[in-house]
């Protein structure tokens, strides 16, 4: 399936979205207990929004860590059962030296081609005809 570039997972522009949210949250802080909150969702917030400016058809799913450096381990894993040609994930790993910071996308690409919404039901209804 040759993919369009406006329906593909973008994953070269998402990681700049997180990249982006994680720097003008982090740039030049230190772990503090008392503002990690604030700081996590600053960063999804920021993330979301970078991700609803690409104007991609995609729903997404945020999640972040922030984690003292402190030379604990972290184990962290995800599963998807999705549409491996038009669906992804996208995942970075910052670090300065007071804290870690992983960040992962979920995209999942609505498909705009095969369904509609039916307005008078509120229904989506599958459009394809074989």
């Amino acid at each position: 399936m040759n993919m369009d570039t406006e329906t593909s997972f973008a994953m070269d522009d998402i990681e700049t979205v997180i990249k982006s949210s994680i720097g003008s949250v982090l740039t030049d802080t230190q772990y503090n207990p008392s503002k990690i909150n604030d700081q996590i969702n600053s960063i999804i917030s920021a993330t979301l929004k970078g991700l609803q400016s690409l104007n991609r058809p995609y729903k997404y799913a945020t999640t972040a860590i922030l984690m003292q450096k402190n030379g604990a381990g972290l184990v962290s894993a995800a599963s998807t059962y999705w549409d491996a040609e038009r669906d992804g994930l996208c995942k970075v790993m910052w670090e300065n030296q007071t804290m870690h910071c992983v960040v992962t996308v979920f995209g999942t690409c609505v498909n705009v081609d095969d369904y509609a919404g039916d307005e008078e039901h509120g229904e989506v209804v599958n459009k394809k005809e074989d």
